[in-house]
């Protein structure tokens, strides 16, 4: 497959869009969604289940079309074989959470691995910690003096 790059958007043009969307309700809902519904399916084993690639498929498909349809209102001239092209160019140097979520989509294992986190904190075995999680500036106010 050849794909002309020279006419094309860059690649951090599109995962800076990939980033923003990532933030989206849109998708945040896409994703809790297949993790509420399936978490319990999955299982800390070696042997994969059926159903396991049925839900893999199910959810390549509604990410991949959140991405496409997001990126082509940006960015017009996007293609989902543009993307996938570059990330596997690419690869050796991707790192970061915007590429671990679109393994999730493109990695079995990094799927199930997604899944299995999820059961861990739903069943108590992980803390989460992003509850209770503030910021505070060390710098003293400016109080105009």
């Amino acid at each position: 497959m050849s794909i002309n790059t020279n006419q094309s958007p860059s690649f951090d043009e599109i995962i800076g869009h990939i980033e923003d969307l990532l933030l989206r309700e849109e998708f945040q809902t896409i994703q809790q969604k297949f993790l509420e519904n399936y978490w319990n399916i999955f299982e800390p084993a070696d042997e994969n289940k059926l159903v396991y690639t049925e839900i893999f498929n199910e959810y390549n498909k509604a990410i991949e079309t959140c991405i496409e349809s997001y990126l082509k209102q940006v960015i017009p001239q996007f293609t989902m074989n543009l993307l996938l092209f570059q990330l596997k160019e690419k690869q050796e140097e991707l790192d970061g959470e915007v590429f671990e979520i679109l393994s999730t989509f493109t990695d079995f294992v990094a799927f199930k691995e997604m899944f299995l986190d999820f059961r861990a904190l739903k069943e108590g075995k992980v803390q989460d910690l992003s509850y209770g999680i503030s910021v505070t500036s060390i710098k003293p106010p400016n109080n105009g003096s």
